[in-house]
């Protein structure tokens, strides 16, 4: 069973100066003499939203797998709420509050929501015969996952709905309520609209919205310029695996974006954030 993790001191820790949700501090990675991320640095802080945006090759990918533990940095660091991580794999990452949703969203289809929201997190019968047989308790495990959906308007007729019947938009969310659902803070959203169509694109930003509310972290990478101006708060920009831009979104438009990323421009109207 999890615990609902207190949010009003999250979410004033910007303002009051305390340590970042996350922070990568001249992170660098190589693969043999090919250099895919080079010396990226930038926080991200409670209840914000960071846009990790470039075109294809600019090191995002690498980065993220980085962060959630299945790359070591060849150099730098990541520290969460201001205490290094020493990220070897994905459930270490997991183990320092960072979690993960891929583009694959590695859901089981053919079992219910509330089994997907517990998949390798089950809970076991309370009966000490019964949970030394390894039953699950499976009343508890769906209204957990009742609170875990209403906690974040995640709309799901039952816990008990195959994730196959569910749509696009739904899936997605499932896998973000997966995500949070455990009191986690930080969460890294691999281009969550990808494969989804306008309508279910904007349940996914109600959905980071309401995370941001609820002083959760999000470092969301995405090529969808609009969804990154609805969502975020901020933007950092790669190219060829470094940092062209940190930068507030306020007054950007999409095209300014598309600029930094292919290098048309340097520099938009907007004041660069420091890293």
């Amino acid at each position: 069973m999890t615990e609902e993790r207190p949010i009003a001191d999250e979410d004033t820790a910007a303002a009051t100066g305390t340590a970042a949700a996350l922070e990568v501090r001249h992170v660098s990675k190589s693969f043999g003499p090919v250099q895919a991320v080079r010396d990226v640095s930038f926080t991200v802080h409670a209840g914000e939203v960071l846009a990790l945006i470039g075109d294809n090759g600019a090191g995002k990918s690498t980065l993220v797998k980085c962060i959630s533990g299945v790359y070591a940095p060849t150099s730098g660091e990541i520290l969460v709420d201001g205490r290094a991580a020493q990220l070897h794999s994905p459930s270490e990452a997991r183990a320092m509050g960072i979690e993960t949703v891929f583009q694959d969203l590695a859901l089981v289809g053919e079992q219910d929501v509330a089994t997907n929201l517990f998949l390798n997190r089950e809970i076991l019968h309370p009966n000490p015969v019964l949970r030394w047989l390894g039953w699950l308790d499976k009343r508890q495990m769906r209204e957990e996952t009742r609170r875990i959906l209403d906690q974040l308007r995640i709309r799901i007729p039952s816990g008990t709905t195959k994730v196959a019947k569910l749509s696009g938009g739904q899936r997605q969310a499932i896998a973000i309520g997966r995500a949070v659902g455990w009191g986690r803070h930080v969460v890294l959203l691999d281009e969550p609209s990808a494969a989804l169509g306008v309508e279910q694109s904007r349940h996914v930003i109600e959905l980071i919205r309401t995370l941001s509310s609820q002083g959760v972290a999000v470092l969301l990478i995405s090529h969808n310029m609009q969804d990154v101006l609805e969502s975020c708060d901020r933007a950092v920009v790669l190219r060829h695996g470094a940092k062209v831009a940190d930068m507030s979104l306020e007054g950007v438009a999409a095209r300014d974006l598309v600029d930094l990323i292919t290098g048309a421009s340097s520099s938009v109207g907007s004041k660069p954030d420091s890293a």
